[in-house]
């Protein structure tokens, strides 16, 4: 007989599995492990809990967390925290929508497939460019993937990234590139942007790339046009890694420039959710088209003259003649790209200024009364959306400075020396749309009280 219902595998379904290969037990599996290195005696774990005991201890366990619900975030550095619209969880949890994974049936996938194809659309109006794709995992693994398109599409070897991006899409950036045999030199950066002197040092006609990221990860606005135009004086692409509610009130990247367009779309009405899963988006010009990793859903029509939605382009994907790949990652983020979507959708042009002005202002605000702090000032004078950078006084101490936060219902800023060596006693603050004016005067009450109790 079964003993758990949902659980339907008896004894005598384990008996018959293991006398069909040979075995005489479960443990006779593990043979080929050494003994010596094997574990025995129990896991330090809790002994089992019924099913209200386990809820209880889950819910009291995820209470230790600093949530967005409970503390006002300051904290950004690559994941913020912006309103998410009710009507998007609303959307996402149909059926339809939360079960769909691969679309390979166009004749039954065509709600999904026309999601995707929106996301698609939504996205080139965006970035300036023709083409885009389904999604990516998130926005460090679409900026690697720029890496190696790049590299494929000019036949050369060596990739430019500026080190005022992200570290770890720079990290994820390194990785592909040791597989692919690419050199990765990184270009240092000046009064927080991209120091456009050793970028023209740099550059050269071994240069496939370069790299960027706009608004960088100081928060400070990047001159696409002029790195764009030194990059294609060399013959090289310029892929630019952009957030995509700046582009609310900025030019769009694919006109200033740039070849390749990617990033992450979690400002736009995806949880931080601790650090993901988010999605990536990545855009190219129509050259470019054919070497695009990941899917493409095109429109057409049937022999009624219907319109209708289908998988394209497939031929490059992972699945199908492997050996002539672009790249490995044949999957999307269809569910959190219609999120997306639906934000965009309900934004709309106007909403979407509305939106990207109220982070212009409110963190202009923030960074006026934080500097008016003694002995806090402005790292960079460099412009701005939402993130910049502020230096500490020498004796400020970013561990009780976090813990003082908290303390007063705050997520505090990310010390950049953890990433920056440089750039110990410095703190990266992002201010959203969310922030009140009362919850930036107490978190600059607290920022000031901290310090001067030190």
């Amino acid at each position: 007989m079964l003993k758990h219902r949902y659980l339907p595998l008896t004894e005598q379904d384990e008996s018959e599995m293991l006398a069909t290969i040979g075995a005489s037990s479960v443990q006779e599996l593990f043979s080929d492990i050494p003994e010596g290195i094997r574990f025995h005696g129990e896991l330090p774990v809790s002994t089992r809990l019924d099913e209200y005991a386990l809820t209880r201890h889950l819910s009291e366990l995820a209470g230790r967390n600093a949530d967005t619900d409970r503390f006002a975030s300051f904290l950004g550095a690559g994941l913020y925290d912006h309103h998410i619209p009710s009507v998007i969880q609303h959307v996402i949890s149909r059926s339809e929508f939360y079960t769909a994974y691969t679309p390979y049936q166009p004749e039954i996938s065509q709600g999904e497939l026309q999601a995707i194809f929106e996301f698609q659309s939504y996205i080139c109006e965006l970035t300036g460019l023709k083409v885009a794709n389904a999604s990516m995992y998130d926005g460090a693994t679409a900026l690697a993937e720029a890496g190696n398109l790049a590299a494929a599409a000019t036949k050369r070897k060596q990739l430019l990234v500026s080190r005022a991006v992200h570290p770890e899409a720079r990290e994820v950036l390194a990785t592909y590139a040791h597989g692919l045999n690419l050199e990765i030199v990184e270009v240092g950066w000046s009064q927080g942007v991209t120091d456009r002197e050793a970028l023209a040092a740099a550059i050269s006609k071994d240069t496939a790339a370069v790299l960027i990221q706009n608004p960088n990860f100081f928060g400070s606005l990047e001159d696409l046009r002029a790195i764009g135009e030194m990059a294609h004086a060399h013959g090289s692409l310029l892929v630019v890694s952009s957030n995509p509610l700046t582009l609310g009130l900025l030019e769009a990247p694919g006109k200033l420039g740039a070849d390749i367009v990617v990033g992450d779309a979690q400002p736009l009405g995806l949880a931080p959710s601790f650090g993901g899963p988010t999605c990536g988006f990545f855009a190219v010009s129509e050259a470019h088209m054919r070497r695009m990793p990941g899917r493409i859903v095109g429109q057409t029509t049937d022999r009624n003259g219907k319109r209708g939605f289908v998988l394209t382009l497939q031929a490059r994907e992972q699945h199908i003649r492997r050996e002539k790949a672009t790249s490995n990652i044949c999957s999307n983020q269809a569910l959190l790209a219609l999120a997306a979507s639906v934000y965009l959708s309900i934004m709309g042009k106007q909403g979407m200024t509305e939106v990207a002005e109220l982070n212009l202002q409110k963190s202009h605000y923030a960074k006026k009364a934080l500097t008016a702090i003694h002995g806090v000032s402005a790292a960079f004078e460099s412009p701005f959306f939402n993130e910049f950078v502020l230096r500490l006084p020498k004796e400020a101490d970013p561990v009780r400075l976090q813990k003082d936060f908290l303390t007063a219902g705050f997520i505090g800023g990310y010390d950049l020396g953890r990433s920056y060596p440089e750039l110990s006693g410095h703190l990266l603050i992002a201010v959203t749309e969310k922030r009140s004016k009362a919850e930036i005067d107490q978190f600059a009450r607290v920022l000031e009280e901290s310090i001067c109790s030190k």
